[in-house]
């Protein structure tokens, strides 16, 4: 194939800064890969490369130079190796994007399924980030009223005690059966002080809890797996884990109840494909979550979760997070109740 990419970052602003237990981002930038067939320019399609600054493993200074190179070597090969592309996750993501939109017509179809043709939509949990006590109250009765059955909250910020106050509050009003409560700590908690916050959240029906402690403490959080009521999740301790034999080691290692995958921080389509793989493979359940892409990427990853979950999961992805900027990408994409809708063809 004789194609012709362009690279073009992007800056967006968030409306509100999103705060985790590492930090808060008030804007975060991508580069926007456009691939074309050079034979037939009007063959193109479109990308978005979204490394999250110290966090992913392809976060790199010179980040734009090297997504260009990259992309001339493809220019000048006629080839794409995804294997290659393993040490850049956000690249090897921005690239199988733009390709398969290209080859599907330059319409923003990544995968076809009754959600891509906007038949039906993907369920979805209402994120609630961290901020003081208040703001994430008026957070999740703002989720609550809106529909959502899945509700994560983002924790390790404030006060722990506070933030039990405030699952002590929901699940006083709402059962599991009513709402399913998920946390995701961002490695917040040290081993030493995670055993009790893991034995406190068991009293509330937590459906999971993400990444407890920091990443690379393999042994740790094995034990933290053996002895928690809690099941627990694995997020950024995917980070970087970009080899299959490693990935079936970390697997067999931890033994973790679920996988949260971002295919943006986690390998791409073919990462996660593999991630998903191995993860059946041992009975570990997993999800799809988009990374504070804008709607290019999380049309794209939400296309993703529908084609390898069908397209009503039974499980809520977590794909809200492209509905966060002032200044995004249009397309056709909403969030309707509890669900993820590609708005093609409705009225």
């Amino acid at each position: 194939m004789n194609y012709k990419i362009s690279v073009t970052p992007r800056e967006f602003h968030f409306k509100r800064p999103a705060t985790t237990s590492r930090g808060a981002y008030t804007s975060r930038l991508s580069w926007m890969v456009e691939i074309s067939d050079a034979d037939h320019p009007e063959r193109k399609g479109i990308g978005e490369c979204a490394p999250l600054p110290d966090l992913s493993c392809d976060a790199i200074k010179d980040y734009g130079g090297t997504l260009r190179s990259i992309c001339d070597m493809i220019e000048a090969t006629g080839r794409i190796n995804l294997d290659t592309l393993r040490p850049y996750p956000s690249m090897c993501l921005g690239i199988e994007t733009a390709l398969l939109d290209m080859e599907n017509g330059g319409k923003g179809i990544i995968f076809d399924s009754p959600f891509t043709r906007g038949e039906t939509g993907i369920v979805i949990n209402g994120l609630v980030w961290m901020g003081s006590y208040d703001e994430m109250a008026e957070r999740i009765e703002e989720k609550r009223q809106a529909g959502f059955r899945c509700i994560k909250l983002k924790i390790g910020a404030i006060d722990f005690e506070r933030e039990l106050q405030l699952i002590r509050q929901i699940r006083s009003d709402f059962p599991k059966e009513s709402i399913e409560l998920r946390v995701d700590a961002n490695g917040g908690f040290s081993f030493e002080e995670a055993p009790r916050v893991l034995d406190t959240l068991a009293k509330y029906d937590i459906h999971s809890i993400e990444q407890p402690i920091r990443q690379r403490q393999w042994r740790q959080m094995a034990e933290l797996c053996r002895i928690s009521d809690v099941h627990i999740a694995l997020d950024e301790e995917l980070i970087g884990v970009n080899i299959p034999d490693m990935k079936r080691c970390l697997a067999d290692t931890i033994k973790p109840s679920y996988l949260v995958l971002k295919p943006s921080l986690h390998g791409g389509f073919k990462g996660c494909r593999e991630w998903i793989a191995i993860a059946r493979e041992r009975g570990i359940g997993s999800w799809v979550t988009s990374a504070l892409e804008s709607n290019i990427g999380l049309n794209a990853v939400a296309q993703f979760a529908a084609d390898v979950y069908g397209a009503d999961p039974s499980m809520p992805q977590g794909l809200g997070t492209g509905m966060l900027f002032t200044d995004n990408v249009d397309m056709p994409l909403a969030i309707k109740g509890d669900r993820l809708w590609r708005t093609v063809g409705q009225q």
